[in-house]
């Protein structure tokens, strides 16, 4: 029974191996058809959409929410620091709405805004 059950798990591992060889694969040969809009503002925040081409849809998650950057960035979707994935539009969840502070990058040259031991360091 014991080497059954361990011979199942391999073969799930193999399964979860082959999906993320697959997944890399695919994300490798489309992440050049990903659209990025213009970007846009208001008064607080800048905004762009990301528009994903429909081989890279089935890695989204089901049902759809937001992504991390970790997430997004893992889908072969390349920005500057500061996006935040903000909104899904369940119409069409391939597209990725993303904002950021307004002036991001003038605020913060470095690519992020100091961490509170940082301030402390650079006050004292």
């Amino acid at each position: 029974m014991l080497s059954f059950k361990t011979e199942k798990n391999g073969d799930a591992h193999q399964k979860q191996l082959a999906y993320e060889q697959q997944r890399l694969a695919d994300i490798n040969k489309y992440e050049a058809d990903i659209i990025y809009s213009a970007r846009y503002n208001d008064d607080e925040y800048e905004y762009r959409h990301v528009s994903l081409p429909d081989k890279l849809w089935k890695y989204l998650p089901n049902p759809p929410r937001l992504l991390t950057e970790n997430e997004w960035r893992g889908l072969g979707v390349r920005q500057s620091h500061g996006w935040e994935h903000y909104m899904v539009h369940k119409p069409e969840p391939h597209v990725l709405l993303f904002k950021r502070e307004k002036d991001y990058q003038l605020k913060y040259p470095l690519g992020a805004p100091p961490t509170a031991p940082a301030l402390n360091a650079w006050r004292n």
